[in-house]
């Protein structure tokens, strides 16, 4: 029988997201500039198909011709025919729904695989129409697919590099020692990782890599010299005993079409900045350059307070098992200027907070760079899945030095955190109704600390290329020790590269651990509108959410390869060890036999040591994270991560088996049903119902005008690699 975990419930949570009011509101200018923005994500989003898994193309294809030759209603009777039951119908709808939100087979939360909760997919598709118009089509579909579509061996059931999972930003023999002699040659030529991946050779006795850059001009088809521009150098390179090639063309017809639908939004930008911004990602989504991504990402950061707010790139790393490779992700969204004045009142209350922070002031930047902070509905989100909140750039250099920009994203926080009684887990019942009350305004007041003064805060010390220094190295000095530092980043070192495999959940656990910490803080809790008692409470459940989130991300933690699949669960695990460290009663976890007989775990906060016993431990643990984290000390912010990040059975909880408690009672993560815009005499809203077949619908109907040959091309380029996934030489030097 199989566990559970790898099916999507019938019962999921799906949601829609609403942003009719906010479109309204937009000029038929900023409708068609929200128009072909939305178009560039979509397009570019089904990246994220080829960067999950080889067989979630082929999947993605076969459910598109299914489904347009026959909406989920008219499927039904083929079903029903097929000799399926109603609940085995209900399970392939919500599969297919499954692989359409996370662009894969592979959860975006959690990075575990998913699969069909029905044994009679096949006989589906053989009694469906798009079988009985092209059964040669199908059936060469299905035969790509099938396996992998229902494998459960221990490599297929997570995301991972090597022995420990399925990963298709590198080829199926790369182990960490390829990733990490990647990074150091990439590093050595000042290449970016974010918009590559690895692919490894054999010849004459040596390693040959090949490294793709994600862009629509391919290897020998550049029409101008781009050298000149300052692009990525292409060529062949040996490197420390092995043989390096790069080269463009990666996802290559997406990439175009990305390019040309951002074209199109151009003619509709409200601002130079705007234009500029565009024209660079055009430019690094045509050649591959990451340094134009950069460029627009200094356009975009000057965009303040526009009315349709956007980014699109190879963004967040958390699925690199490496943590260096970006995932695509577009985004397009409309801004809720209520909300927002609240952000921007956060914001001008920065440089006020960041002192409160505790590092010494030499460990904090030199000067605050005051970003746009809005919140947002959104109306487009194209990736994996959707976050609540967003912190950008994610580019070091331009981050210390020029600024970033945060996003709350409204809509999302509404529905993503709406809380049912029945389904809360490890909560005393005199928690359970405060929780429901005050989760999303704690919420609220957590995203906006954790994007802007956590993500925004602390400085990196960096020795450039030419040995200058930003910090004087005979002043400052490790709060800890009480010695002057004695390491930096040198160099083209950045954050991500040095601390590689733990750099996203360490930053999201030092992001946290922020939002707790200043939560305290009255002249927070009065600028999102809480005072006295009712500040307190939102201070409580603030803490109370983290602690519980904490146990619960153990469903996240995969025993067998001692390894987090979830960068954000992975950090709130960490915070919760702290906090249970810190003892005097301040947070318990006892294990209980639940009402059904069945195992079960409660979690309690003491509200009265929380601002003191845990904002001590806060303090001691954040100044840790800073001083590593700024220093490059790698070795010293491992030891100390992974110390926490350790799920045993040893001491006064068995983590071990709380975890088999937290599997048995975890709740689905809800689904998002997005909207379509559609360019008729003027750009309409088109809106689908909260359900399996309205999400199913609302990607069906997003590609219609090209959608034959988009699919075609969808398999040409997994076809292209198809002999990359299977590691047939040595996965290790």
């Amino acid at each position: 029988m199989v566990d559970s975990q790898y099916y999507l419930p019938n019962d999921i949570g799906i949601a829609a997201l609403d942003c009719g009011e906010a479109f309204k509101l937009l000029s038929p200018k900023e409708k068609l500039y929200a128009h072909y923005l939305s178009r560039a994500a979509w397009y570019g989003g089904l990246v994220v198909l080829l960067q999950t898994s080889p067989e979630s193309p082929y999947v993605y294809v076969l459910l598109q011709r299914l489904f347009r030759k026959q909406a989920p209603a008219q499927l039904e009777a083929v079903a029903d025919a097929a000799g399926l039951s109603s609940e085995e119908y209900q399970a392939f709808l919500v599969y297919a729904a499954g692989l359409y939100a996370n662009m894969g087979n592979y959860k975006s939360f959690g990075d575990t695989k998913f699969i069909p909760n029905l044994p009679k997919f096949k006989a589906l598709v053989w009694n469906s129409q798009a079988y009985k118009e092209s059964p040669g089509e199908m059936e060469a579909l299905w035969n790509n697919c099938s396996h992998l579509l229902y494998s459960l061996e221990d490599k297929q059931k997570q995301l991972g590099l090597g022995d420990k999972g399925v990963t298709t930003y590198f080829s199926g023999n790369c182990c960490l020692e390829d990733a990490e002699l990647a990074q150091k040659f990439l590093d050595s030529k000042k290449l970016s990782a974010y918009n590559t991946r690895l692919f490894k050779k054999e010849s004459a006795g040596k390693h040959c890599y090949e490294v793709r850059l994600a862009s629509a001009v391919k290897k020998g088809e550049e029409r101008r010299s781009l050298s000149s521009q300052g692009e990525t150098r292409c060529g062949t390179y040996d490197f420390d005993e092995a043989v390096f090639s790069v080269q463009r063309g990666d996802y290559a017809f997406l990439m175009e079409k990305v390019s040309q639908n951002l074209e199109k939004a151009k003619a509709y930008a409200a601002s130079d900045n705007q234009k500029g911004m565009l024209e660079e990602y055009i430019r690094s989504f045509t050649y591959g350059s990451v340094d134009a991504h950069k460029e627009g990402s200094r356009f975009w950061i000057k965009d303040k307070g526009p009315i349709v707010e956007s980014y699109i790139g190879f963004i967040e790393s958390y699925r690199d098992p490496f943590g260096s490779r970006g995932e695509f992700e577009g985004f397009v969204a409309v801004v809720n200027k209520a909300m927002s004045a609240r952000f921007a009142e956060l914001v001008s209350s920065a440089e006020v907070l960041l002192p409160e922070l505790p590092w010494p002031p030499a460990f904090e930047k030199d000067h605050f760079l005051k970003p746009d902070f809005t919140s947002l509905d959104v109306l487009t989100f194209a990736g994996s899945g959707i976050p609540a909140g967003i912190n950008i750039p994610n580019y070091d250099d331009i981050r210390q030095t020029e600024g970033f920009k945060n996003v709350s994203l409204g809509n999302v926080l509404a529905v993503a955190y709406a809380t049912q009684k029945e389904k809360l887990t490890f909560l005393e019942e005199k928690d359970k109704d405060l929780y429901i009350k005050w989760k999303g305004p704690s919420f609220e007041v957590q995203v906006g600390l954790h994007e802007l003064l956590g993500h925004g805060s602390g400085k990196l010390f960096i020795q450039d290329e030419k040995g200058k220094l930003n910090f004087d190295k005979a002043e400052v000095r490790n709060p800890e020790t009480g010695e002057l530092i004695s390491s930096w980043y040198k160099g083209s070192e950045t954050w991500d590269s040095k601390f590689s495999t733990i750099a996203s959940s360490y930053e999201e656990c030092r992001a946290e651990c922020v939002g707790l910490y200043l939560c305290l803080n009255k002249q927070v809790l009065s600028i999102f509108g809480h005072e006295g008692e009712e500040a307190e409470e939102v201070v409580y459940v603030n803490w109370l959410n983290m602690v519980r989130a904490g146990l619960l991300g153990l469903e996240f933690y995969t025993p067998e390869s001692k390894s987090w699949r979830q960068a954000h669960m992975q950090a709130r695990f960490v915070i919760l060890r702290v906090l249970l460290e810190a003892g005097e009663g301040l947070v318990t976890l006892c294990e209980s036999s639940g009402a059904d007989g069945r195992p079960d775990a409660l979690i309690t906060l003491d509200r009265s040591n929380i601002h003191t016993v845990g904002k001590r431990a806060m303090q001691k643990f954040l100044c840790k994270l800073q001083v590593h984290k700024s220093t490059a000390d790698v070795e010293g912010g491992r030891a100390l991560y992974e110390t926490y990040s350790a799920v045993t059975s040893d001491g006064s909880h068995d983590f071990l088996r709380l975890r088999e408690t937290v599997l048995l009672r975890k709740e689905a993560r809800k689904m998002f049903v997005q909207a379509n815009t559609l360019l008729k005499e003027t750009v309409e809203l088109e809106e689908y119902e909260a359900t399996a077949a309205g999400l199913i619908q609302s990607f069906t109907q997003r590609f219609t005008e090209d959608a034959e040959k988009l699919e075609a091309q969808l398999l040409e380029l997994v076809s292209i690699d198809a002999p990359c996934w299977c590691p047939t030489v040595a996965p290790c030097h």
